[in-house]
Order: C-alpha cells, then structure tokens, then sequence
C-alpha cells in the first residue's frame, strides 16, 4: 500500500472555496499586531488566505472577511500590496 501525502487545503476569504494550500495567498497578522502578505507561508501568527485572482480580492475587500478572520482592521495599504502581487501573477 503507498502511501498518499495530504495535500494541505484552506479555504478562500473571497470566494470561499477549499484550495490547495499553494494557489492561494496567506494575509498575517503578526504577533505583534501587524497585518502583511506572508508568501512563504510559514511565518509565525494568524493567516487568512485569498485566491490569486483580483475578483477574489475584491470580495474579501467588500464582504471584510480578512478583517474578520484576521481580528484587526486592515488598512487599505495592504489590498493594494496584494493586487499588485496578483497583477504579477496573473500578469
């Protein structure tokens, strides 16, 4: 019998659907309480994620749900910084 690995899933803070762990992009608050794109994925606090895709984004942004999960209000700053990151990767 082979063995199977487990392919991490996390669900999308704007279109709420279950994805690998790897389409996605991780939010962060840190704990010391600032909010910042996390694309290693690994860096320590609360994350919440978004599909790469600007209407993703979007809806997170209208619906408030990375302030809701992430527990903080996040400044607009840090929408801007992730559209640009998904511009490049859609680019």
């Amino acid at each position: 019998m082979a063995y199977v690995k487990k392919v991490p899933l996390r669900k999308c803070a704007g279109c709420q659907e279950m994805k690998d762990k790897k389409e996605l992009i991780r939010v962060l608050r840190t704990p010391e309480g600032d909010v910042r794109i996390d694309l290693t994925g690994r860096a320590n606090g609360r994350g919440v994620y978004v599909c790469r895709s600007s209407e993703c984004l979007k809806m997170a942004q209208k619906k408030g749900s990375l302030s809701r999960s992430l527990k903080v209000p996040v400044e607009p700053g840090v929408y801007e910084q992730l559209l640009k990151e998904i511009e490049k990767i859609e680019e």
